[in-house]
């Protein structure tokens, strides 16, 4: 029996491969067949998925051919069952008489990847990973430390509004506390433009939609408030202000309507898909029904100026402009007071709604303090009917009445014609809504003369009996003067100049003064028509009050030394300033500065009186006293120009005046103003009353043209202050003398 060959891979002989015999068929690759002499009853091998790979102890590829056949032998070999050796023991070897099992190429799997080192990698993710972290903590401590503070104040102001709380304006009162002037709910109308944007309504022209659900609202044009809206960088914006309560629920009732309609099951869907790409059926804007062009649109309230009386004194007390700030009388002179101090607030915010748990500040406002006047608003409604109804008569141009009172200087009422209302500025004009009373300086003409005839009194040069004979004409400076009607000589006394308002007999009278000097008794004159508060503040400090203009002694220049003396040429007053002269001569010869505000009541409630008016000594009591006398001889008697301006019952002392209207241009003149001064009761002086009138065409002359008003309103303010008539009769000084 011999012993079989053994595989060519064994490891023994060449590791040749050997060719196969011709025409030998060639094992089928896969298959196992059994060796010759041995039972076909092997079990098969399953063929290998993977391509063979060389194992130890088989031929490699290249290897011969020949060796192939004892190759396919050892396949058909059957493999004995192996038993488990034990761990580190040599195999058995193998007796003679058995016949060694051929090795078969075990199945193998695939080749695995080779890795990179571990460590090279983690080194690597470690730097990277390390990288990342640094950039995130730079920027956190650049957030947290570097730019804290600056990042905080950027979020607040876009978290927290700043609302301005205005204060409550004060209120300007009459004498009897009744509001002229008063403040009331109102609303201003604001708006945060960042919601306005495209992203924040969804839709691209949010402010233009806005614009025109609130013009007709609010009164304002669409493009103002249009362009107030397009301000993202802006959280605060007053779109209007002082709207009606009516105005603020419509808007409201708007805004609601809108916010429902946006608020359906659709128009969210619309919403969500705002943003998102076309494929996923994203959109650009929402349909304008969906959107809310309102939504940042608030209401703040506030107050709105009101005038109980409409134009009642409206001259005086003046309006307030659309901020709601002082612009014309009172109101602007006192706005600091009047106005108080605003205040403000802040809150956080979310979409337009307040955050209640995000905290905030409040810094409250301070209202304002109310002002009470000295008006009497029955007087100053007497007045007013008065003036304005003279005004239409007439045909003047404008006119005005002063009430004072004599011995403090308080006044009573100051009433225009035309005045405004300032409850609706749209209907006046301009040139309205000015206080004439003490804005205006005129040529005060005759009603001046009591000046210049205190003057003469008060010096000694004469008495109300000196004889004074007035010839038609008088030439002095290279200018011949004249009265107001043509007339041979006059005999009068000083009282008889004076009644009769003879321009001559002033002059004549003013030349004793300076003894034949023309310039020392201009000087002299000079010195009492300023005492007498010509061409100096009256106190009031009224917004645009004048002065008025009294040129000096030494500029005066031909008939103006002369015409100085009854109110014309160099010589410009106020009805104020003109009404003061006639009460320091009904106070017994002391001025009292004049005052129209009583006092003011604080915020805390307080009342500070004003202080009482400055008294100045300007003519003696005596000389105060016969003036009285020789005014009461305008009214009283026959030859008086005065005699419209008589009171049943009551002994009432004044002078007319019928002056030469300097023209706009101020060159030479044109028309008349006439005018009318007085006070009663004479003989126990109470109130002194003052008409004026500006360019009037039906009648010139002041007796005639204001006697009746003064009559009227003086009549009205001796029964509304319960003033007891005369006790006696007037003196009647005679006016003339015979030669």
């Amino acid at each position: 029996m011999t012993t079989p060959r053994q595989p060519s891979g064994s490891g023994s002989g060449s590791g040749r491969r050997q060719p196969p015999r011709s025409g030998a068929p060639r094992p089928a690759a896969g298959r196992s067949q059994p060796a010759k002499g041995q039972a076909a009853k092997s079990q098969p091998v399953k063929p290998q998925a993977a391509k063979p790979q060389p194992v130890k102890g088989q031929p490699a590829r290249g290897q011969s051919a020949k060796a192939q056949p004892a190759k396919a032998a050892a396949a058909r070999t059957p493999r004995a069952p192996q038993q488990r050796r034990p761990e580190g023991r040599p195999p058995a070897r193998s007796q003679a008489a058995v016949r060694p099992r051929p090795k078969t190429r075990p199945p193998q799997r695939p080749k695995a990847l080779k890795l990179a080192e571990p460590k090279r990698r983690l080194r690597v993710i470690t730097v990277a990973l390390s990288l990342v972290f640094s950039v995130f903590a730079g920027r956190l401590v650049q957030l947290q430390l570097v730019d804290a503070d600056a990042l905080a104040a950027d979020a607040n102001t876009n978290r927290y509004l700043n609302i301005p709380i205005t204060a409550e304006r004060g209120s300007i009162t009459s004498s009897d506390g009744v509001a002229l002037a008063a403040t009331v709910d109102a609303y201003d109308i604001t708006a945060d433009p960042a919601m306005f944007t495209p992203g924040a309504t969804g839709i691209p022209d949010a402010p233009e939609q806005a614009a025109a659900l609130l013009s007709p609202i609010i009164g304002v044009s669409k493009e103002k408030l249009a362009a107030d809206l397009h301000a993202p960088k802006t959280r605060y914006k007053r779109l209007a202000a002082q709207q009606t309560p009516a105005a603020k629920n419509q808007i409201s009732d708007l805004k609601s309507t809108l916010e429902k309609q946006a608020g359906s099951r659709t128009c969210l869907a619309q919403k969500k898909l705002l943003g998102k790409p076309a494929d996923q059926g994203g959109r650009t804007r929402v349909d304008n029904e969906c959107a809310n062009p309102l939504a940042g649109v608030f209401n703040q309230e506030t107050q709105k100026r009101v005038y109980p009386a409409d134009g009642l004194a409206a001259n005086l007390v003046g309006f307030v402009n659309g901020e709601g700030a002082g612009a014309g009388g009172l109101e602007l002179q006192y706005q600091k007071l009047l106005a108080g101090k605003d205040g403000h607030s802040s809150y956080a915010q979310a979409g337009g709604r307040l955050v209640p748990t995000a905290g905030g500040s409040m810094d409250e406002a301070v209202p304002g303090s109310d002002v009470k006047l000295t008006i009497n608003r029955d007087i100053q409604w007497a007045a007013q009917r008065a003036i304005t109804d003279q005004v239409a008569n007439s045909g003047a141009e404008k006119g005005y009445v002063v009430v004072q009172d004599v011995k403090t200087g308080q006044v009573l009422a100051m009433a225009t014609a035309p005045g405004f209302n300032p409850n609706d500025l749209s209907l006046s004009k301009q040139s309205q809504m000015g206080n004439p009373a003490l804005v205006d300086a005129y040529e005060p003409g005759s009603t001046a003369k009591l000046m210049s005839l205190a003057a003469v009194l008060d010096s000694g040069k004469a008495n109300w009996d000196t004889k004074v004979t007035v010839p038609n004409r008088l030439v002095r400076a290279g200018q011949q003067f004249k009265d107001d009607i043509e007339h041979g000589d006059w005999y009068l006394t000083l009282a008889g100049v004076l009644a009769k308002s003879s321009n001559i007999g002033t002059i004549e009278a003013i030349e004793t003064l300076g003894d034949g000097d023309q310039l020392k008794a201009n000087q002299v004159l000079d010195g009492y028509m300023r005492k007498f508060g010509v061409a100096q503040p009256t106190g009031l400090n009224f917004p645009g009050e004048t002065p008025g203009m009294l040129k000096k002694p030494e500029d005066l220049v031909a008939s103006e030394k002369y015409n100085i003396s009854f109110g014309q040429g160099p010589l410009q007053m106020n009805a104020l300033q003109a009404t003061s002269v006639y009460s320091t001569i009904a106070n017994g010869g002391v001025r009292v500065a004049p005052s129209i505000v009583q006092g003011t009541t604080g915020p805390d409630g307080k009342f500070t009186p004003t202080p009482p008016g400055e008294q100045t000594r300007v003519v003696s009591e005596q000389t105060a006293k016969t003036l009285t006398s020789m005014l009461e001889s305008v009214v009283d008697d026959e030859q008086g120009t005065g005699g419209k301006a008589a009171i049943p019952g009551y002994r009432v002392a004044g002078k007319t005046g019928t002056a030469n209207r300097g023209a706009a241009n101020g060159v030479g003149y044109d028309g008349y103003t006439a005018s009318f001064i007085g006070f009663a009761p004479a003989d126990a002086p109470r109130y002194t009353v003052s008409c004026t009138l500006q360019g009037p065409v039906n009648g010139h002359f002041g007796g005639q043209l204001c006697g009746p008003v003064f009559k009227q309103v003086m009549e009205f303010t001796l029964k509304t202050m319960q003033v007891p008539p005369s006790g006696s009769q007037a003196p009647n000084l005679p006016v003339e003398w015979k030669p």
